[in-house]
C-alpha cells in the first residue's frame, strides 16, 4: 500500500487541459444557501449531461451541442433563462428522442441525479405483474432526482413529463444509482440511514429496504455487471451488498472519517472510496484488502486527528472508462487525476468549492460541480497502459475476479492477471 508524498517536485505534474465551463448565473443579492450543485451526471449513451443548477432546478443539455460550443465560442458558456422550460405537465411527443436542452423544475432542492435506460429483455423481478402502467422501451431514457424532502421524482428525458414520484423516504435523497444492466433497477441512499431498491419497470414499486447503517448515507454504486452494490456514509461506513440476494457480503474497513462517495472500475475488480480523512483508497472488493492509497495531505494525518476538520477533505472520486485513472476532488481547491499504478497525481487541475465530479461516458472528460451551482470540464490523461492493465480489464470482461482466481493456469500468470498494485 503507497500514499502520495506531496514533495514531489511540482514542475513534473502536468495541469489538466481546461474544456470548458457551464456557469450559472446568480441575482446581485442571492442567498448562498440552496446554490450548490451536489451532483453531476452523463446519460448511458452519452446523450446528454445533467447538473443541479440549485434552487430546486435541473439543467439538461445535449452533450455533443455541448462540447460543440465550447470549441466554437471557447470555454465558457453561460446559462441562461431563455432555454426551453418544460413543467412537470408538459410532453411533446413530436420532439422525442431529438436532444433539447431542457430546465426541470423538480420542487425542492436537488441532491442527486442519476440517468437510467432501459433494455426491453430484461423483465420487472416482480412477478406474476400482468399491468403497468409504463411500459418502458429500448429507446427510453429516464432521469431521477432525489430532493431535500425524501422525494425521488423520475423524469422522461425526451420530453421533460414527470413519470413517476417515489416516497418513503423520510430525509434527504443524498445519491441515486441505476443497475446498468438495463433492468431500472433503481437504488437510493439517504440521511434516514436505509437504502432503498426500488423497481421502476414495476412503475416504481419499492422492492427492498437495506438496513445497516447507523448514521447517515453519503453515496452508493452499482457494480458493472450489476450484481454487487457499494454504499458508503458516515462513521467510517464501507458496505459490500449482494444484489441477487439482498444480504451484506462484507464491511470494509479502514477509513477514519465519513466516507462520502465511492466507485468501481469499469471491469469490477476495484473500488475507489472517498472519505474526509483526506485520503482515497483503492480496494479489492472481493477480499476487502486495501491495494492502493492516494492521500490529499502530507504528512498523513494520524487516526485522531483525521477524523476531525481539516482542510483536505476529499468530496468525490470517480473512475475513469479506461480503468487506469481516477479523479478525486478535494477542499484544497485542487482536482487530482491519479493513474491506479502510481502514487502521485499524473495531472492536477484548480477548483474552488468543488463538490462532485463525473467522468463522461467515453471517459474523455471530467465534470465537476460547484458551490456556486456551475459545472467545470477538463480533458481527461491520455496515456497508454500497461500490457499487464489492458489484460487484466480484457479478461474480466469475461469473468469476475472470483473465477479469474480459479483459472487452471500457471501462478506466474496469476499473478500477472491480478490487481496487487
Amino acid at each position: 500500500m503507497a500514499s502520495f508524498p506531496p514533495r514531489v517536485n511540482e514542475k513534473e505534474i502536468v495541469r489538466s487541459r481546461t474544456i470548458g465551463e457551464l456557469l450559472a448565473l446568480a441575482a446581485p443579492f442571492d442567498k448562498k444557501c440552496g446554490r450548490e450543485n451536489w451532483t453531476v451526471a452523463f446519460a448511458p449513451d452519452g446523450s446528454y449531461f445533467a447538473w443541479s443548477q440549485g434552487y430546486c432546478t435541473v439543467k439538461l443539455v445535449p452533450w455533443s451541442q455541448c462540447l460543440k460550443n465550447f470549441l466554437l465560442h471557447g470555454t465558457k458558456n453561460i446559462t441562461n433563462s431563455s432555454s426551453l422550460r418544460l413543467s412537470r405537465q408538459n410532453s411533446d411527443g413530436a420532439q422525442k428522442n431529438k436532444p433539447r436542452e431542457h430546465i426541470i423544475d423538480c420542487g425542492d432542492i436537488v441532491w442527486s441525479l442519476a440517468f437510467g435506460s432501459s433494455v426491453p429483455e430484461k423483465q420487472s423481478r416482480c412477478v406474476n405483474i400482468e399491468w403497468h402502467r409504463f411500459r418502458f422501451g429500448q429507446d427510453q431514457l429516464l432521469l431521477a432526482t432525489g430532493l431535500s424532502n425524501g422525494r425521488i421524482k423520475i423524469w422522461d428525458v425526451y420530453t421533460g413529463k414527470l413519470l413517476l414520484n417515489l416516497v418513503d423516504h423520510t430525509d434527504v435523497v443524498r445519491d441515486l444509482t441505476f443497475a446498468p444492466d438495463g433492468s431500472l433497477i433503481l437504488v437510493s441512499a439517504s440521511r434516514d440511514k436505509t437504502l432503498r431498491v426500488w423497481d421502476l419497470k414495476d412503475d416504481g414499486n419499492m422492492m427492498k429496504v437495506l438496513r445497516a447503517h447507523q448514521n447517515w448515507v453519503y453515496s452508493c454504486a452499482f457494480s458493472p455487471d450489476s450484481s454487487m452494490l457499494c454504499s458508503v456514509g458516515a462513521s467510517k461506513a464501507v458496505f459490500l451488498w449482494d444484489m441477487d440476494k439482498y444480504t451484506m457480503i462484507r464491511k470494509l474497513e479502514g477509513h477514519h472519517h465519513d466516507v462520502v462517495a465511492c466507485d468501481f472500475s469499469p471491469d469490477g475488480a476495484l473500488l475507489a472510496t472517498a472519505s474526509y480523512d483526506t485520503r482515497v483508497y483503492v480496494w479489492d472488493p472481493h477480499t476487502g484488502d486495501i491495494l492502493m492509497e492516494f492521500g490529499h495531505l502530507f504528512p498523513p494525518p494520524t487516526p485522531i486527528f483525521a477524523g476531525g476538520a481539516n482542510d483536505r477533505w476529499v468530496r468525490s472520486v470517480s473512475f475513469s472508462h479506461d480503468g487506469l485513472h481516477i479523479a478525486s476532488l478535494a477542499d484544497d481547491k485542487m482536482v487530482r487525476f491519479w493513474r491506479i499504478d502510481e502514487d502521485y497525481p499524473v495531472q492536477v487541475a484548480p477548483l474552488s468549492n468543488g463538490l462532485c465530479c463525473a467522468f463522461s461516458t467515453d471517459g474523455s472528460v471530467l465534470a465537476a460541480g460547484t458551490h456556486d451551482g456551475s459545472v467545470y470540464f477538463w480533458a481527461t490523461p491520455r496515456q497508454i497502459p500497461s500490457l499487464q492493465h489492458l489484460c487484466r480489464m480484457s479478461i474480466r470482461r469475461v469473468m469476475p475476479t472470483q473465477e479469474v482466481q480459479k483459472l487452471p493456469i500457471p501462478s506466474k500468470l496469476l499473478e500477472f492477471l491480478s490487481y496487487r498494485i
